[in-house]
């Protein structure tokens, strides 16, 4: 019995070393996020950390429209780097996690 609890707090400490592992190498995955006409676009980290921001000259001579493309565009780039941590992070969790009935319904 202590053998199977020792095993399992091993593999969650080695869980642990793998998902900081993971969050780190997130860092150096990059997206590319850009409005559907192009005049905006954002690299940003799949940690969600903001790279670049280019937009189209046009863009500079509407505040408002700015604006608005802008946000439009930065809440689709937080989102979908967000989705890509989730994914990443969630399967080195899944994978880690010692064999308990019922935890898989934290996992999702």
């Amino acid at each position: 019995m202590f053998g199977d609890l020792m095993g399992m707090m091993g593999k969650l400490k080695e869980t642990r070393q793998k998902i900081a592992d993971t969050k780190k190498r997130l860092d150096t995955v990059t997206l590319k996020e850009s409005t559907a006409d192009g005049a905006v676009e954002i690299l940003i980290t799949a940690n969600r950390e903001i790279r670049e921001i280019h937009l189209d000259d046009r863009l500079l001579q509407d505040k408002d429209e700015l604006t608005d493309t802008l946000v439009m565009a930065l809440n689709r780039a937080i989102t979908r780097a967000g989705e890509v941590q989730e994914a990443e992070l969630g399967a080195v969790a899944r994978e880690g996690m010692p064999n308990i009935p019922g935890m898989d319904q934290f996992l999702k």
